[in-house]
């Protein structure tokens, strides 16, 4: 029970396949008391009502428009209020979009950055100061291999370069408030199936696609949650700016 008596937060958590669903269902089999925020607030709150009951209470579903400061300080109230305090933020929420550079249009710009980067500063804004208060805690970030690599299967070059922005803005909170107790690390996954990915791989791609991943699998949701499990508990306590890959080797650098 690594996380036993701890509250977490988890943004993008709703889908069923997705990697925040399986870092929720995981954070509460490990005792946290967890707070499901998904830009749909019906099935934030059926997730948060399928998770395994903990002591500490019952977990709660919101919504939350993460590239949207004004909804993300109302969560971020709204779970103080039902929780107390935070002990772990996991800014998960992303989308995506396959298109090359000179079809991004200005819309598809905003649109990528503001959910994939932006929202991790809106959320993380909205949750430090009581994390602060309360003595500290661990924000962890979601990024992509795609940011270390330039591209991606299912991203563009705006998702890429989102997910890079990532990378950077952790490790300059990491820097920030680090004093104030706070770890602020990034996961890049690789290729995950999920729902974004669902559907999309024929066989050949796949087959295509492992030949270049030296554990030779594709990854799943619950590989990535591991990894945000860690990054929560006590086990990480002196790892803050960190980068942690989980991509089976896709990428080795």
């Amino acid at each position: 029970m690594l996380l036993n008596g701890k509250t977490a937060v988890i943004s993008g958590a709703a889908s069923r396949r997705g990697i925040g669903r399986a870092t929720a269902q995981l954070f509460a089999e490990h005792g946290a008391r967890v707070a499901i925020l998904d830009i749909d607030a019906d099935a934030a709150a059926e997730a948060a009502a399928s998770l395994p009951s903990v002591r500490a209470g019952s977990h709660v579903g919101l919504r939350c428009d993460v590239a949207d400061k004004a909804s993300c300080a109302e969560a971020a109230s709204k779970v103080i209020a039902s929780f107390g305090s935070v002990n772990a933020l996991v800014n998960n929420a992303g989308i995506t979009q396959p298109v090359g550079t000179l079809d991004i249009t200005e819309a598809d710009w905003q649109r990528i950055v503001a959910v994939n980067m932006t929202g991790v500063l809106f959320l993380s804004q909205a949750f430090i100061p009581y994390m602060r208060d309360n003595g500290g805690g661990s924000i962890a970030c979601m990024s992509s291999v795609s940011a270390q690599r330039g591209g991606g299967i299912f991203g563009g070059p705006h998702y890429s370069a989102a997910k890079a922005g990532v990378l950077g803005l952790a490790k300059a909170m990491a820097r920030e408030f680090g004093p104030a107790g706070i770890r602020v690390n990034s996961v890049t996954p690789g290729l995950i199936q999920t729902d974004i990915t669902g559907g999309k791989l024929t066989d050949e791609m796949r087959a295509d696609i492992i030949k270049g991943i030296p554990l030779s699998r594709l990854g799943e949701a619950a590989d990535v949650a591991n990894i945000y499990l860690f990054l929560a508990s006590d086990l990480s306590a002196y790892v803050t700016g960190a980068v942690i890959d989980v991509n089976g080797g896709m990428l080795i650098h």
